[in-house]
C-alpha cells in the first residue's frame, strides 16, 4: 500500500502549482492524482486549440446541468478539464487576477487574510510580465502576455465606441487601474498556453520525491474516524497520507467527493446509505457562475473570420504562428473587453464585456459542441454580469463516484440578477448604436439587439444564455462554519487532515475570468500548508 506525506487529488490549475509547491521540499513525499490523461496534445499547447479542446471526451468531464427553469428550463454543458492543467489547458487564457473589491468581499465574507492586501502580493510571486515588445517585469512561473500588438484591426471600433460615450479606458486590466475598456492580457508562453501544469508541474516532475499518476480517478476518502487518512482508487486500490489529503478536484469533483466519502448534508448522504462523516449542508452549496449570450454581427470590412474561415486563410495563419509564434492562432478569440459600471449610481463595475472581431455558432459534436466560424465577416459583442447572487447547489445522485452529480445552478433566482442583465444588455446596445460600431455593422444576426426592450433583453437571456466556464464557491471558504465548508486556512470543517485548494473555496465569484485567482488561491494555500507544518514541527 503506498504511503506519502500528501496526496493531492486533481491535478488541475490549483493541483499543480500544490505538488511543485509542496515538493521542493526533497523531504517531502508528495503524490498528484489525475482522473484523466496528458495534456501532451498540440491542441493544448496552441492558443486557438481551445475551440477543439471542449468538445473532447479524452480531455474534459461532459457534465450537463439540470434544467434550469432561469434559463428557460434548458439543460446546459458544462465542461471541465480532465487532463493535466485541468480546465486551465482547455480555456481561452483571459488572465484577470479580479477586481480588488472582490477579495475585500472575501475577507468581509469571513475568509480572513484573503483580502486585496493579502492577495496582491501572491499574485505578484505568481506572475512575469511580458510586454509587446518582450520586456519582462517580474519572476512568476505564469507569463502573462500584453497582446496588444496582435489584436485584429477591426478593435479600433469598440475603442472608438468607448471614448465616443465616455466610458473609461484601460491599459491593464490587471494594473492599478483595471475598471474600463481595453485588452485582456492572456497566460501564454512564446506563444504557447502557459497554464500551471507547464509553469509549474513540468518541472517539478523530475524530482523523485514528486509522484503523478493519470488516469487514476479517486472513488473516496478514506477517514480513520474523523481524520482523512487517504484515498481510494476506482481501481480499489488504497493510498495513504502522513500529513494531509487536499482536494483539488474543482468547484464540481471537490464537493462531490466530500459527499461520496460521507461529508454533505446529512439527509442526502443517509437516502443514498452513505456513512456520515460530518454533517454539513454547505457541502455543494452556494454554486456560483458566470452567464452570457452573445449578439452577433456581420461586418462591412474584414475580421477574424475571413481567416480562421478558409483553408487558405488558416494555412497562412499557421506559417506565422510557425515562423514567429504570433498571428491569429497565438491568441484567444476574447481580445478585448472591458469591466464597467451598467449605471452611474453604481460605485463599483457590475458588467464584464467581450467585443470579438469574429463570430462563430456551437455546434453539436459528439455530446458536446464544437466552435463553428461562421460564413460570413462577423463580430461579437456581449455583456457578463459580474457578481450573481443567484445560489446553485451540487448533490449526488449515487454514492459511485462515477455517476455525475446533479448539477443545478438556479440561474437567475434573484431580482438584482435578473435587473443586471437588463442593465449589461442595455450597455450592448447603447455601445452598439454608437457611430463608431452601428457603422461596421452590415446587418445585425438575429436576435437584434437593437430591436429588444427590457423585457425582450430578459427573455433573449433565457433563451440563449449559457455558462462562461466559471462555477466556484461549492465548498466556500470561512470562519463561520454554518455558512461554509473550509476554513481560512482551508481545512475542512469537522474533520482533521483535509483541505481543499481549488475555486470550490472562493467566498464568493470574482469579477472576472476565474482561472488567474483559482492560481493564485493554490499558491497562497500552498503557504498555509508549509506553514502549519513548520509550525507543528513535523
Amino acid at each position: 500500500m503506498q504511503q506519502v506525506d500528501y496526496i493531492i487529488v486533481g491535478a488541475g490549475s490549483a493541483g499543480c502549482i500544490l505538488a511543485e509547491r509542496l515538493s521542493a521540499d526533497p523531504q517531502t513525499t508528495v503524490l498528484l492524482l489525475e482522473a484523466g490523461g496528458t495534456d501532451a496534445s498540440p491542441w493544448v499547447s496552441l492558443p486557438i486549440g481551445y475551440g477543439k479542446l471542449n468538445a473532447d471526451p479524452r480531455r474534459t468531464w461532459r457534465y450537463m446541468t439540470e434544467p434550469d427553469e432561469g434559463l428557460a428550463g434548458r439543460s446546459i454543458t458544462w465542461p471541465r478539464g480532465r487532463l493535466l492543467g485541468g480546465s486551465g489547458s482547455i480555456n481561452a487564457m483571459v488572465y484577470c487576477r479580479g477586481l480588488p473589491g472582490d477579495f475585500d468581499d472575501w475577507e468581509a465574507s469571513g475568509a480572513m487574510g484573503w483580502s486585496w492586501r493579502g492577495v496582491r502580493p501572491v499574485y505578484d510571486r505568481l506572475e512575469t510580465k511580458v510586454a509587446p515588445n518582450g520586456r519582462r517585469s517580474g519572476s512568476g512561473p505564469i507569463h502573462v502576455q500584453d497582446v496588444k500588438d496582435q489584436i485584429h484591426k477591426v478593435n479600433r471600433h469598440f475603442f472608438a465606441a468607448a471614448r465616443e460615450l465616455g466610458l473609461p479606458l484601460t491599459d491593464d486590466f490587471n494594473g492599478e487601474a483595471p475598471e474600463g475598456c481595453g485588452i485582456y492580457e492572456i497566460n501564454t508562453r512564446n506563444g504557447r498556453r502557459c497554464s500551471s501544469a507547464q509553469a509549474f508541474l513540468r518541472p517539478a516532475r523530475a524530482r523523485s520525491n514528486l509522484i503523478v499518476r493519470t488516469n487514476a480517478q479517486a472513488r473516496r476518502i478514506l477517514f480513520v474516524g474523523t481524520t482523512a487518512a487517504g484515498v481510494e482508487l476506482e481501481t480499489g486500490e488504497q493510498l495513504l497520507a502522513r500529513r494531509e489529503v487536499i482536494l483539488s478536484a474543482g468547484a464540481i469533483g471537490s464537493p462531490q467527493l466530500l459527499q461520496v466519502s460521507g461529508i454533505g448534508p446529512g439527509a442526502l448522504l443517509q437516502d443514498l446509505g452513505i456513512p456520515l462523516v460530518h454533517a454539513n449542508s454547505n457541502v455543494g452549496a452556494n454554486l456560483q457562475d458566470h452567464l452570457a449570450a452573445n449578439f452577433t454581427f456581420k461586418a462591412r470590412e474584414k475580421t477574424l473570420n475571413a481567416v480562421l474561415r478558409p483553408f487558405t486563410g488558416q494555412a497562412l495563419a499557421a506559417l506565422q504562428y510557425a515562423l514567429t509564434r504570433k498571428g491569429p492562432l497565438a491568441l484567444s478569440v476574447n481580445q478585448c473587453g472591458g469591466f464597467l459600471r451598467s449605471r452611474p449610481d453604481l460605485t463599483r463595475p457590475d458588467q464584464q464585456l467581450y467585443f470579438n472581431p469574429i463570430s462563430y455558432r456551437l455546434v453539436p459534436s459528439g455530446n458536446g459542441t464544437r466552435i463553428k466560424v461562421d460564413p460570413f465577416d462577423g463580430f461579437i459583442i456581449c455583456a457578463q454580469p459580474a457578481r450573481p447572487t443567484s445560489r446553485g447547489r451540487i448533490e449526488i445522485q449515487s454514492a459511485d463516484c462515477a455517476v455525475p452529480p446533479k448539477i443545478m445552478p438556479n440561474s437567475l433566482a434573484t431580482e438584482e440578477d435578473r435587473r443586471t442583465v437588463i442593465d449589461g444588455g442595455r450597455l450592448c446596445r447603447k455601445l452598439m448604436s454608437s457611430r463608431a460600431l452601428s457603422g461596421l455593422v452590415e446587418q445585425a444576426v438575429a436576435p437584434d439587439l437593437l430591436s429588444l426592450d427590457d423585457d425582450g433583453i430578459l427573455a433573449d437571456f433565457r433563451a440563449r444564455a449559457s455558462t462562461v466556464y466559471h462555477p466556484v464557491s461549492t465548498c466556500r471558504m470561512g470562519e463561520n462554519r454554518g455558512t461554509s465548508v473550509v476554513d481560512s486556512r482551508l481545512k475542512v470543517h469537522g474533520v482533521e487532515g483535509l483541505r481543499i485548494v481549488d475555486a470550490s473555496a472562493f467566498p464568493n465569484i470574482t469579477s472576472g475570468n476565474t482561472n488567474a485567482p483559482t492560481m493564485m488561491l493554490a499558491l497562497k494555500g500552498a503557504d498555509l500548508i508549509l506553514e502549519d507544518r513548520r509550525q507543528t514541527g513535523t
